[in-house]
């Protein structure tokens, strides 16, 4: 029995062996798993990907922050992130505010025809319907309690302290700053130093650190991931291979030297 079990062992670590050895190498610095995006966190979205009228992110949750009004929800992950941003914050001698969190697709069209009403042009401030990212319930506007008295946002919210400290920090808890400054070219949006987006730390550090926007680097992955399946790989078969677990293996010896049930798992 033992020398079976030495055998299965034997067969299973060569078996993991192999199945890495046929992959193309992976060499994008983010992990495979986190670019597949199973939790739909990495959605695009702008005035060339448009969510639909009858989108509705899953998981929303009503916010328990401070906020200039009632009601403000997000998706749990973004949420439950949110909060530890604010405490930390506190902690730092920072106060922080929610100003907007979820939007669905009729509020944010009637936020662009009164903008375009009022200003009689699209001048990047709303943005157009299906192409807010208050959509998707990963966003949130945040300003200070000063900034949360006046009448409007404008960029010159990025001079105050509560500014600087979510830009330096965001990334710590999965947000980016998804409007940067001289960046709208790429945007299409005007520098907004109140609105973050939450990706998950892998990515938000990665993009944050780097200085580059969102659909920056959503151009940067997939050409990564197209690189890689040109080489020939596969994308999809390689994430799903790093999820599984192979099958246990019987190690432990029982009194009589035969095996006794214990099971371990080889990780890839």
């Amino acid at each position: 029995m033992k020398r079976l079990i030495l055998a299965i062992c034997i067969l299973t670590l060569c078996a993991a062996v192999f199945v890495q050895a046929e992959q193309v190498e992976w060499t994008y610095p983010i992990d495979a798993t986190i670019l597949e995006d199973r939790l739909n966190l990495l959605v695009l979205t702008n005035n060339d990907n448009l969510l639909g009228s009858d989108f509705v992110p899953p998981r929303l949750v009503d916010l328990r922050l401070r906020a200039t009004n009632r009601g403000m929800q997000l998706r749990q992950e973004a949420a439950e992130a949110l909060e530890i941003m604010f405490n930390k914050a506190s902690e730092n001698g920072y106060t922080l505010y929610v100003k907007s969190a979820y939007r669905n697709y009729q509020t944010q069209n009637t936020m662009y025809q009164n903008r375009l009403d009022k200003y009689r042009k699209d001048d990047g401030v709303v943005a157009y319907p299906g192409s807010s990212e208050h959509q998707t319930g990963l966003a949130v506007d945040i300003l200070n309690y000063a900034w949360t008295q006046q009448d409007g946002m404008r960029p010159e919210f990025s001079q105050t302290d509560e500014a600087k400290w979510m830009k330096d920090n965001c990334a710590k808890f999965g947000f980016i700053l998804r409007y940067p400054e001289d960046k709208t070219d790429i945007t299409g949006i005007i520098f907004e130093p109140w609105h973050f987006r939450y990706v998950g730390k892998e990515v938000a550090a990665y993009i944050m650190d780097r200085d580059i926007t969102f659909e920056e680097f959503h151009e940067e992955y997939k050409g990564a991931i197209a690189a890689y399946e040109a080489a020939g790989g596969d994308f999809a078969a390689y994430c799903e291979h790093l999820r599984q677990l192979p099958e246990p293996i019987e190690l432990n010896q029982g009194d009589n030297g035969d095996s006794e049930v214990s099971l371990f798992y080889q990780v890839p």
